[in-house]
């Protein structure tokens, strides 16, 4: 089970532009000029920030639960 927190809120700007709490950005490592993705849900009203190199790994995992179930699936022929 991944630990979840509540690091308190952000307000957006006029530019659209948020500040995302200090503790927030120490614990999770986000330092200036880092790169964020923006994932959400429109339906759930839910928006996300992921790391760069956290989305990248998450791809990588990915790949290769892919490749492993190709593997799986062709020995199986």
């Amino acid at each position: 089970m991944h630990s979840k927190k509540l690091y308190g809120t952000a307000t957006v700007g006029t530019k659209g532009q948020i500040v995302i709490p200090a503790t927030a950005r120490e614990e999770l490592g986000i330092n200036t000029s880092d790169r964020l993705y923006v994932v959400g849900s429109p339906e759930k009203g839910v928006i996300m920030l992921l790391k760069e190199d956290k989305l990248e790994h998450f791809i990588e995992q990915m790949n290769l639960q892919v490749e492993t179930f190709k593997a799986i699936k062709e020995s199986n022929r």
